[in-house]
């Protein structure tokens, strides 16, 4: 059984892979300082999967203790999520982002070249295509412009580096799957998003003022130009995102030489902010408190994926709606209201 390094393991959608190795024969090992996520979810891994996976308390831009984790395992391969995430965060503290995500990288690379590990599946995002000129659908090959974010920034930057270091050492094996935008929970309810204060991304905090946890919900502008005027998203289910990282580790164990590579994990199918609160207020039966607000800074008006090659090449393609991913999600919020959360 192969050991699967997992950098932020226990947060949203490393926890959803760790389930999804775990199914798949893989032995996952977390790394996690849990800054950004809670213990409660590696419980609901044990419930989902009856395994405790092995669990490293470890900032990973911490070389020193990284190397611990290295030196007691033998690490097939790294699938690496660790990150600040917040777009409007990374715009008020650019540099806080820019360290953790880009130090964090390059620890994990040089543990990679110290102990002669191949294998590196990151975790990048559609933000690295910028707000796309002219067009809404985006492929690998699309042309980036400069992310609106430094999140976005830190992710284009991180795919950089990781090139640089397959330039340099062409027996490396590393992917970077842009990630469109994840929802929704695992269906036994056992995990899920839980963020830690004021959720970021949209529908944790749907979920979250409808149960009462928020007095309404702001939508962040309203004059796009889109049909409704607000934003488009392609929103992906986090089991289906999970499973491209097991397709993808799959994929490099079959690949005999080196390579760099990069995959768009998208359903290639847009949404607007109010296509979610109507969805929402269907499938859950309850009407939601929201208005309209001031735009955000860093949001991109309208992007979606083109996931062509991610089927073609990894054979791996989105199997689950944005309604089952609202209706995961409200069966998580509900869970969570068991244990006061």
């Amino acid at each position: 059984m192969k050991n699967i390094l997992v950098t932020g393991g226990a947060g949203y959608i490393g926890s959803h892979t760790v389930v999804e190795l775990i199914n798949s024969g893989f032995n996952p090992i977390i790394v996690d300082d849990f800054r950004n996520s809670d213990p409660l979810i590696l419980a609901g891994i044990e419930k989902i999967t009856n395994k405790e996976p092995l669990t490293y308390k470890i900032d990973i831009c911490n070389k020193e203790a990284l190397e611990i984790v290295f030196k007691e395992n033998q690490i097939y391969g790294i699938i690496h999520f660790a990150a600040y995430k917040a777009v409007g965060e990374s715009v008020e503290f650019p540099l806080k982002y820019y360290f953790n995500n880009l130090v964090g990288l390059t620890t994990i690379l040089e543990c990679m070249l110290e102990f002669s590990i191949e294998n590196l599946v990151f975790s990048s995002s559609c933000t690295v295509y910028g707000e796309p000129a002219g067009v809404k659908e985006v492929t690998e090959n699309s042309r980036k412009v400069k992310p609106s974010s430094p999140y976005g920034n830190s992710k284009l930057i991180s795919e950089n580096i990781i090139e640089d270091t397959f330039t340099a050492n062409k027996h490396l094996k590393t992917i970077c799957l842009r990630y469109f935008n994840p929802i929704g929970a695992h269906p036994s309810g056992q995990i899920g998003e839980l963020p830690h204060g004021k959720p970021n991304n949209l529908l944790p905090f749907v979920t979250q003022t409808a149960i009462g946890k928020h007095e309404k919900l702001t939508v962040f502008g309203r004059d796009y130009p889109t049909d409704d005027g607000t934003c488009i998203r392609d929103y992906i289910h986090v089991v289906d995102l999970a499973k491209a990282h097991v397709k993808t580790i799959k994929f490099l164990e079959n690949e005999a030489e080196g390579l760099n590579d990069a995959f768009n994990i998208g359903t290639g199918k847009g949404t607007s902010v109010l296509e979610i609160i109507k969805k929402f207020e269907k499938i859950s039966n309850q009407k939601l408190n929201w208005e309209f607000g001031k735009r955000r800074s860093g949001d991109v008006i309208e992007i979606y994926a083109n996931a062509k090659k991610s089927f073609e090449i990894l054979n791996w393609k989105a199997e689950l709606t944005v309604d089952d991913a609202i209706k995961d999600a409200w069966n998580w919020e509900n869970t969570l209201k068991k244990f006061n959360r």
